[in-house]
């Protein structure tokens, strides 16, 4: 077993990764709600096992609109969301392979939702910031970007919401899940996207922090 697969075996009734499953969840929905009619494409960036979006789509009237592209580097983790997307009315691609290189969303963006959850408390402060200013080449108008980091000491997150206005983004939502130091962000575009880059970097993972006690990002 991976160290990646035993970190979801946390998500648990009631645990903080459960709580923060919740916000994300409701706030995919709330940008799904957003979206003008017609096809919504949505790219999850560390897609995990997919939950975070497969959990809404199960039930949410605009899934058939949905075409995603999850990306997962572990392979049993990806075979996981290939699996549940399998039967979803949905078009579902999931990508086992790295999502920290803008060359594996060649096709699947502009996006008009971004999931990044699961990595700002796994990289360094610049390559959280690198991500951050890159976003706008994955998005189109209007796209929603939900994002995830603790709120463990030093908290980082004022400082990431900073650095989304300054992309070119608004605030829509942030959620600190109380008795936890999960927290939750949403951003919407207001400025215009950038041209889309291949081959650029957002992040490397920080050795260590993928075991379950040092991934609360």
């Amino acid at each position: 077993m991976s160290e990646w697969v035993e970190w979801h075996r946390g998500y648990v009734p009631g645990s903080p990764l459960s709580l923060r499953l919740e916000v994300v969840q409701r706030l995919i929905r709330e940008a799904l709600d957003r979206c003008a009619p017609g096809p919504i494409r949505v790219i999850s960036l560390c897609a995990g096992d997919g939950r975070d979006l497969l959990g809404v789509l199960d039930t949410h009237p605009r899934a058939a609109d949905v075409d995603a592209m999850l990306v997962e580097l572990d392979p049993e983790l990806a075979e996981r969301a290939r699996s549940r997307a399998a039967q979803m009315s949905a078009t579902i691609e999931v990508v086992t392979g790295d999502a920290s290189s803008t060359s594996i969303y060649a096709g699947a963006v502009p996006a008009d939702i971004v999931l990044a959850c699961g990595i700002f408390g796994n990289v360094t402060d610049d390559d959280i910031h690198n991500t951050v200013a890159h976003l706008p080449s994955l998005c189109g108008p209007n796209a929603t970007v939900i994002w995830t980091r603790g709120t463990f000491a030093p908290d980082l997150t004022p400082t990431i919401r900073g650095w989304f206005v300054s992309a070119g983004f608004t605030e829509l939502a942030f959620v600190a899940i109380p008795g936890t130091t999960a927290a939750v962000g949403a951003h919407r575009l207001v400025s215009r996207p950038h041209v889309f880059k291949p081959g650029l970097q957002l992040f490397t993972f920080l050795a260590g922090t993928s075991r379950p006690s040092q991934r609360p990002g």
